[in-house]
C-alpha cells in the first residue's frame, strides 16, 4: 500500500462481516439486519463511491489509462476497465493500487463513523482482500454452486449462465470461503428460513456487545 495515503486506526468495534457469492442472498441478510437499526458498511458502494465524477479515484485511473475508460457523461465505463483488467497482468495490479487504498480509507471512516450497536461489513470479496481483519465475527451466506447459478439467471435475465460461472471461478472457492467463515447463513430453503438464522445472529452480536 502506497506511503501516499493517510490510512485511519479502525477504532470500531464489534463489526459483522457478511459475504457471499453472486446469487448468494447476502443483501436479504443486510436489509434485514438494516431494519433493526444496524448500520451497513457495504464494500460495492465503496467503490462505486471512490470513482465517481471527479474523485481522486477516477482521475487517478484517468492518468493511468486515459479518457477512453469514460462513457459520454464523463462516468467510468466500468465493462471497459474490466475487459482492461482481465487482459493484462499488470493493469490489474496498477488498478488494485489506485483503488484498494482509497477504497480501505473510505471503508475504515465509515466502520469508525457508524453509531449502531454493532455494524456490518458487506463485502462479496470480504477474504480475497483481507477485510475479514477488520471484522470480530464472519458470516458466509452460502448456497450450493448450481442454486447460486439459477437464481441469478433469475433474478438478471440479462446474465448468462456462462458469465455466472466466469464470476463464480473468479473468487475464492465455496469450501475455502466455508472454512475461513465463524458463522454459515444456510440460504438453500426459503426466505423465512434464512431470516431466522438472520435473527439469531443479530441477538449474538448484541449480546457481544452488551459484554464490551
Amino acid at each position: 500500500m502506497s506511503d501516499n495515503f493517510n490510512i485511519p486506526k479502525l477504532k470500531a468495534k464489534n463489526i459483522l462481516g457478511i459475504t457471499g457469492g453472486i446469487g448468494c442472498g447476502k443483501t436479504t441478510v443486510t436489509n434485514q439486519l438494516a431494519t433493526k437499526g444496524i448500520e451497513i458498511i457495504d464494500a460495492d458502494l465503496v467503490a462505486r463511491k471512490v470513482v465517481e465524477p471527479n474523485s481522486k479515484g477516477l482521475n487517478a485511473l484517468v492518468n493511468e489509462f486515459g479518457e477512453h475508460i469514460l462513457q459520454q457523461d464523463k462516468t467510468l465505463d466500468r465493462a471497459k476497465l474490466r475487459q482492461i483488467a482481465f487482459e493484462s497482468v499488470n493493469a490489474k495490479d496498477t488498478l488494485n493500487n489506485i483503488l484498494h487504498p482509497l477504497i480501505r480509507i473510505e471503508l475504515l471512516n465509515q466502520l469508525n463513523s457508524a453509531k449502531s450497536q454493532y455494524c456490518v461489513l458487506s463485502a462479496p470479496l470480504l477474504f480475497e482482500n483481507n477485510l475479514h481483519t477488520l471484522t470480530k465475527i464472519n458470516a458466509l451466506v452460502d448456497i450450493p454452486v448450481d442454486l447460486q447459478i439459477s437464481r441469478t439467471l433469475e433474478r438478471d435475465a440479462s446474465s448468462s449462465e456462462n458469465t455466472i460461472k466466469s464470476i463464480i471461478k473468479a473468487q475464492m472457492p465455496r469450501d475455502e470461503k466455508i472454512k475461513l467463515s465463524d458463522i454459515i447463513l444456510d440460504n438453500s430453503k426459503d426466505k423465512q428460513h434464512l431470516i431466522g438464522q438472520v435473527d439469531a445472529l443479530h441477538f449474538k452480536m448484541l449480546n457481544m456487545s452488551s459484554e464490551n
